[in-house]
C-alpha cells in the first residue's frame, strides 16, 4: 500500500515537473526573439485587431443603410427634417465601405515573405507595413466609433 501511494506521488510529481516545463518553453519560444519577429508580431497584432473588426463594420454598414432606407419611406416633411441625418448616415455607410477597402487592400498587398534573404530591406519593409496596418486599425476603430455615436441616435 504504501509502495503504490509512493509511485503514485512519484509519477505525478513527475508529470507536474514536465507539464510546468513544456508550459516555461511554450511561453519562452512566443516571444519574439529579434527585431524583426518583434515587427511582424506588431503587423500581426494589427491586422488581429482589424480582422475582429470586419464584422462590426459590415453591421454598422447595414444598419446605417437600413436607416437611410427608413428615411426615404418617410413623408416629405419628415424626410425634410432628417436630411441632416441623413447627409451624416450616407457619409458613414461610404467611411465604412472605405474602412474596409483599406484593410483588404492591405492584405492584398502584404506579402509576409518579402526580403525573406535581405533582412535590411526586410526590416524596412515590415517597418512599413506596420505603419499601414495600424493605421488602416485606427481607421477601422474611429469609423466605428462615429457608427456608434451616430447610430444611437
Amino acid at each position: 500500500m504504501k509502495v503504490t501511494f509512493l509511485l503514485t506521488t512519484l509519477a505525478l510529481t513527475m508529470l507536474m515537473a514536465c507539464n510546468n516545463a513544456s508550459e516555461n518553453n511554450a511561453k519562452q519560444s512566443a516571444a519574439p526573439k529579434t527585431h524583426l519577429d518583434s515587427l511582424m508580431d506588431d503587423i500581426m497584432a494589427g491586422h488581429d485587431v482589424g480582422m475582429g473588426k470586419m464584422g462590426k463594420l459590415n453591421a454598422a454598414q447595414k444598419t446605417a443603410q437600413a436607416a437611410i432606407d427608413s428615411i426615404a419611406k418617410l413623408p416629405a416633411t419628415a424626410q425634410k427634417a432628417a436630411a441632416a441625418y441623413k447627409t451624416g448616415l450616407d457619409s458613414l455607410v461610404k467611411e465604412l465601405e472605405n474602412a474596409k477597402a483599406a484593410m483588404n487592400n492591405w492584405m492584398d498587398g502584404f506579402n509576409m515573405d518579402s526580403a525573406m534573404n535581405d533582412e535590411q530591406k526586410r526590416t524596412e519593409y515590415l517597418e512599413a507595413e506596420k505603419t499601414k496596418i495600424h493605421s488602416v486599425k485606427d481607421q477601422m476603430l474611429k469609423t466605428l466609433d462615429k457608427a456608434d455615436s451616430l447610430l444611437r441616435h
